[in-house]
Order: structure tokens, then C-alpha cells, then sequence
């Protein structure tokens, strides 16, 4: 990863300052430094190489290969040799993440803008890019790129701030209790979204209870007197208070949320969803976003609510919602060759993986052909992994599914949940080899007909676009 400034360049001195590390000046002490980077193959003469200790490599082994490629600034926990030989100026820190957040909060103090963080099990990436959006209509405004929203990738996006923002918006991922609590502090938000509690993360926390806590971590870093928005619908967020920060619920169940959906209609000729939205005590109608399923109707809850918050109207607040569009392997919907693919390859957890479904069968209604599900695994899950398999399974057939494909171990645990709840075993076909994607390319080859809606759907590692890739290559 390799983030440039939004500043004009800095000196050795400053980013020591930054990072809160001791400065080695070496030779290049004078040298002005406009980025940062953490892989030693992007480095060059005027980015610093961040030596991370990962979980599989240590950034410090390739401090040489950085100084081989130019660099001239090493930001390390320790000196070595090649950085004593070639002379290059060092910032020594205790723990280089840690230090990369302290920059980011340091770096903050020259920008004005205003923060909004976004956390939660499912639909982070979505609910960041339509509040985005929405806010975007009438400011500035910046989002970390991507999925940017891991203790290094969060703070290193912050640096990329443009000085003339208005609005940040940023995504806090998290693999165990601490992470989200370093990443709000760093922000510093005076907005914070939870969109939900799922099972993501089961293998390292143990329980949903544990996620929760995991992720009210957020509240760490919140401004006094900001605010945070959850959802209405999850029994574990009930009734979160503070005396420092307001509280407000969004909701498609509970009229008396802050702020509920109402009259959710699907749009199948432009591919997304209507809705009105009650708060106040008064309705506001028409709102529309370029995303299929009730789920993603929380994300445009949440995103009225920042635009509400940030002081846009309600047409403001309607147009930014309706100009979104998905990006990347997020529910992306179009025909190939007479079939509809739903390519949603991003990740996968049992709530987005069971949402996804109902996509399908969205989707599928008035069709002429028929509505095939492509499962794989979904990681992270611990010790319930396969009978949070098997639930996706039992929950497909309540559905109108006609087929269904299961890749990986995991995936075949889908399909036993599915012939469990009495699914005709002639109706799945099982591959328990992720590694051989091209098996199921083959048997959905043989399968396919003009008219069929196929959804993909696994976690990040399975790889399931390669699959798709397979088939556009023989169709």
C-alpha cells in the first residue's frame, strides 16, 4: 500500500514529529518526503517504508530491497544493518502500526474536516460509499478508498485527506477486541454508524455479545456531544446511551425509530429499491437507491441520517442516494450472453451470504428461467462454522432457489443444510476443492440456459469471480 500526502511535502523532522518516533537523520535528514508506503517494491526516494511486522512477514527483512529501490527514509522499530551501511535516515519507533495511527491523528490537526466513522459486521463498504455520496452533493468530502479499514490501511487513507474537505468518511474493519478502539481514537469522528452485528469474526471473538463489544469500541474516539446511529432492528444495540453523545436508531420494523422506512418497493427495470423515510413525525417520499434488497435499504437509512445530521435537505439527501452505483464484486447485476449474473465475490458472511439470496430470488421473479445459487465458503466462523453453513442452506430453501452449486468444505455444508431441509439432492451439485474452481465453471457450462439468474457469492479467498471468468471464456 502506497498513500501520497495531501499536504506539501514534509521533512524527516515533521514525520518523526508525526509518528511520535526518534529521529536518525543519516544522510537524508534535509530529504522532503511526500508519502509513505509498506511495500519495499513501491518505495522510492521521497516515500517513507513503513516496517510492519505482519502476520506472515516482517517489513523489516525488506528494509534493503526499499533502500536498494531508493528510499532514503525508513520507518522501523529497530536499525540494521543496511540502514547503518547506506545511511539513510531512520524514524525508530516501539510499534510501527501504532505509530502510523499516531501520524494519522497528529496529521489530522491540519485539516478541518469533520469525521464519520462506519463499522459493523455487514455493509460497511456500502453504507461509507452512500453516505458519501449523499454528503458529496453539496461538500467536499473524502472516503477511504476500497476497503481500507484496517489498522494500517485507515490511517495511511487519513493522510490522503485533501486539505479542502469538508467531510471524511471511514471505514473501520476489525478482526478482534482493541482494533476498532485504536481506529476511532485516530479519527476522532464526531458521526459513528454500526450497521449491524453479525457473525463475522465468530473465530476470533467467540460470541455475537463479544462482536458487540467489539465494535461499540467506536466509542472510543467519539467526539463529546457527536452522535452515534444504529440499527433499530438488532436486539443487541438496544437502548446504547451516553451522557456525552446522542443516540439515534434507523429501522424497517420500528415506527418509532429516529428514522424508519417505509412503502420498500423493488425496482427490478433499474435494479434497486424505493422507500419513504419517517422521522420528525413527518414523511419524506421517494427515495431511491441502485441496490437490490431490503438490507441495503439500512445503509440508505443510514446515509439520510448523516445527510440529515450534516444539515442537506431532503432533495439534496434524495439525489445523492439515487446517483450512487456499486463498484467492483458488490452486488453487481447484468446480463451475459442471455444470463443474468449477480457477482457478489467481495466477501461473505451467513447474513450477507442469506441477503444475497434473497437478491436472487429478487431477481429471479417473473422469469422465464431459473434461479441457481453459486456458494462457497465463508471464513472466520470458528468452531460454529458448519452449522452456520448449514443455516444458509436451510434459509435457501424457504426461498425460490432452483439449483444450487457449493464450492469448498464449507460450501458443501450449505448444501447439506439444504438437502436437510429438503432440497432434492439432483438439484446440488457438490465441489469440496476450492482450489479447482474450473470443476464448477464446467458442471455450471453444461447447467446453463438463456434466461437463468446466477448469484456468486463466498468469502474474499475462494476467489468465486474466477468462476465467472471461466465461463465468459467458454459462453
Amino acid at each position: 500500500m502506497k498513500t501520497i500526502f495531501s499536504v506539501e511535502p514534509i521533512s524527516a523532522v515533521t514525520f518523526a514529529r508525526l509518528c511520535g518516533g526518534e529521529l536518525r537523520d543519516g544522510i537524508h535528514g534535509a530529504q522532503a518526503i511526500r508519502g509513505i508506503c509498506t511495500d519495499s517494491r513501491e518505495a522510492d526516494g521521497d516515500v517513507v517504508f513503513a516496517a510492519i511486522r505482519g502476520e506472515h512477514q516482517d517489513g523489516h527483512d525488506f528494509i534493503a530491497s526499499a533502500i536498494e529501490k531508493g528510499c532514503r527514509c525508513i520507518l522501523c522499530e529497530h536499525s540494521c544493518e543496511a540502514i547503518v551501511k547506506s545511511g539513510v535516515t531512520a524514524v525508530v519507533v516501539t510499534d510501527v502500526s501504532l505509530a502510523l495511527c499516531r501520524m494519522a491523528n497528529t496529521y489530522r490537526t491540519y485539516l478541518s474536516s469533520r469525521m464519520v466513522a462506519v463499522t459493523g459486521s455487514v455493509g460497511k463498504t456500502t453504507t461509507k460509499d452512500l453516505i458519501y455520496s449523499v454528503l458529496s452533493v453539496k461538500e467536499q468530502v473524502f472516503r477511504t478508498p476500497g476497503n481500507h479499514n484496517s489498522l494500517i490501511g485507515m490511517p495511511m487513507s487519513m493522510v490522503e485527506i485533501p486539505s479542502d474537505s469538508q467531510w471524511a468518511v471511514l471505514e473501520m474493519g476489525m478482526s478482534n477486541f482493541g482494533e476498532i478502539e485504536r481506529l476511532s481514537i485516530t479519527a476522532e469522528p464526531e458521526i459513528a454508524v454500526i450497521t449491524n452485528i453479525g457473525t463475522a469474526h465468530l473465530e476470533f471473538l467467540g460470541s455475537r455479545e463479544n462482536i458487540r463489544r467489539a465494535k461499540l469500541e467506536i466509542l472510543s474516539g467519539l467526539k463529546s456531544g457527536g452522535t452515534l446511529i444504529l440499527s433499530g432492528d438488532e436486539p443487541l444495540l438496544a437502548n446504547v446511551r451516553g451522557k456525552s453523545y446522542q443516540t439515534l436508531y434507523a429501522s424497517i420494523e420500528r415506527e418509532d425509530a429516529d428514522f424508519c422506512a417505509k412503502n420498500i418497493t423493488v425496482d427490478l427495470k433499474e435494479l434497486g429499491m424505493h422507500f419513504d423515510v419517517l422521522h420528525d413525525g413527518k414523511l419524506t417520499k421517494g427515495l431511491f437507491i441502485h441496490l437490490l434488497g431490503r438490507h441495503n435499504v439500512y445503509a440508505g437509512l443510514y446515509a439520510f441520517a448523516v445527510g440529515m445530521l450534516a444539515g442537506l435537505d431532503e432533495e439534496e439527501i434524495r439525489y445523492g442516494l439515487s446517483k450512487y452505483r456499486t463498484e467492483g464484486m458488490r452486488q453487481n447485476v447484468y446480463d451475459y450472453k442471455g444470463i443474468t449474473i449477480i457477482e457478489d465475490c467481495y466477501n461473505a458472511s451467513p447474513e450477507s451470504m442469506i441477503a444475497a439470496l434473497d437478491v436472487l430470488e429478487i431477481c429471479s421473479e417473473g422469469r422465464v428461467g431459473r434461479s441457481i445459487a453459486v456458494l462457497g465458503d465463508m471464513l472466520e466462523l470458528g468452531d460454529d462454522s458448519p452449522a452456520l453453513h448449514r443455516l444458509v442452506g436451510e434459509s435457501l430453501v424457504g426461498m425460490q432457489i432452483d439449483k444450487l452449486y457449493t464450492v469448498g468444505h464449507g460450501g458443501y455444508q450449505i448444501g447439506v443444510g439444504a438437502r436437510q431441509k429438503g432440497m432434492a439432492p439432483e438439484n446440488i451439485s457438490d465441489n469440496r476443492d476450492r482450489e479447482n474452481l474450473k470443476a464448477t465453471a464446467k458442471a455450471l457450462l453444461k447447467d446453463l440456459k438463456p434466461g437463468d439468474v446466477v448469484l456468486f457469492k463466498a468469502s474474499r479467498a475462494v476467489g468465486a469471480e474466477r468462476i465467472i471468468e471461466e465461463l465468459k471464456k467458454q459462453l
